[in-house]
């Protein structure tokens, strides 16, 4: 029996996320007027003036290398460093995987998105980041931007400045050479009323062409001819996302399916148990985990953790972070052993790149992946890696194991035949 009583309920997720989620933009971004709209700007103020004299660029292929679009994107053949999916083998069992998930992905001051690439690459891990698309889109261009049921330009989260703008766009084609997924966060950010819980298909199908041109067209909307391309197709690439504040999933789910997208995170939580598909795309919620010192649980995200030690307050108490810090290590570690464990569910771990109390839930996380990444039979990887294991794998392997409690350890010469 999957049965737990949450110390965070789905309601306070969403109304604590609408409430703080303005971290996405990078803490030390410059922020907009404080109603949600982006301030005046003046745009890039390094973009180089427009030759006039020059063509439209072209598509070009070196045998290595194609050049998409405007020079935004471009081809480079399979993603490097990517592990190859197999079956289990008869009496075999599963791989324990981790997978530590970043809601937006900017390139802020405190540089946390270069400092966890690093942290993945000295653990032996790679992650999914979810890339939030205006965070690709100028100040100046900000009416371009046109989220449903609000005025163009409108946006629950700041725009990135120019300097972040640049920054993250290294940092994104460091990381997929890394191995690492680059998702999609969507783009405004909106929660609540005329968020995307209340979008319809149609909607959230208008949020979801803006992600992908917003990525697709940097070098027209910021100006910057001096960068080298994202060395990827995002039309091919871009497979999964989280919904801002977990919301809309039903719609979004209709509509992902246009897009040929494999999974999505965007479940408001669930029980550690393995992942099941929705209409044929594989749902991978954040989790309930054992929080410590409690017969209760709380939600694998960086968030929930912050809302059960200070509410909605990001800059609780100091002398409380130490041990607020190792409250969530090891509340991560208590749901990471249940399943390392037993049942060897998949463990959901969501983040957002903030300083909240300190940064202690940055320092908590990498607490974690130094503690199981190099562990036996443990795999730190991405959403989409996890899609492609699980395609792998024989149902009927499958769906015996999604009738397992986390702590049960089965047979597993008798469940995996």
């Amino acid at each position: 029996m999957h049965t737990a009583s949450a110390l965070v309920t789905v309601a306070a997720l969403a109304l604590g996320l609408s409430a703080c989620d303005s971290g996405d933009s990078g803490n030390k971004a410059d922020k907009a007027d404080g109603k949600g709209t982006p301030s005046a700007s003046s745009g890039p103020t390094d973009a180089p003036k427009k030759d006039k004299s020059k063509k439209k660029p072209e598509e070009k292929w070196d045998g290595k290398v194609r050049v998409l679009g405007d020079g935004s994107t471009s081809s480079t053949g399979p993603q490097p460093k990517q592990p190859k999916p197999r079956k289990l083998k008869p009496g075999e069992r599963p791989p324990q995987f981790v997978v530590f998930s970043w809601d937006g992905a900017l390139e802020g001051d405190d540089h946390l998105f270069s400092h966890f690439r690093e942290a993945a690459k000295a653990n032996e891990a790679q992650m999914t980041f979810f890339l939030t698309g205006t965070y690709l889109l100028p100040r100046s261009k900000a009416k371009m931007y046109k989220p449903p049921q609000h005025k163009p330009g409108e946006s629950a989260i700041s725009y990135a400045t120019d300097e972040h703008i640049r920054d993250t766009l290294e940092q994104l084609r460091g990381a997929w050479l890394d191995g690492n997924e680059i998702g999609t966060h969507f783009n405004g950010h909106f929660c609540g009323t005329k968020g995307g819980g209340d979008w319809s298909p149609a909607e959230w199908k208008s949020e979801i062409d803006q992600s992908y041109s917003f990525v697709e067209n940097w070098k027209t909307n910021t100006g910057y001819k001096d960068l080298p391309p994202l060395p990827f197709d995002y039309k091919k690439e871009l497979v999964g996302g989280r919904a801002p504040c977990l919301e809309g999933q039903k719609n979004l789910l209709k509509t992902a399916k246009d897009y040929n997208w494999r999974y999505d995170a965007s479940s408001p939580g669930d029980f550690q148990i393995w992942p099941s598909q929705i209409d044929g795309i594989w749902n991978f919620p954040l989790q309930l985990l054992p929080y410590p010192r409690s017969e209760k649980q709380v939600l694998s995200m960086d968030f929930n953790f912050l809302y059960n030690q200070s509410g909605d307050n990001t800059k609780g108490d100091p002398k409380k972070y130490a041990e607020w810090r190792r409250l969530t290590r090891d509340g991560y570690l208590n749901g990471f052993e249940r399943v390392y464990n037993g049942s060897r569910a998949p463990l959901f771990i969501g983040n957002h790149f903030e300083d909240w109390n300190g940064g202690i839930y940055m320092k908590a996380v990498e607490d974690v992946m130094k503690s199981v990444c190099k562990r036996e039979e443990v795999r730190c990887v991405s959403f989409k890696q996890v899609a492609d294991w699980l395609d792998e794998q024989d149902p009927e392997v499958l769906a015996k194991l999604r009738g397992l409690d986390p702590a049960q350890s089965p047979d597993w010469k008798t469940l995996v035949k």
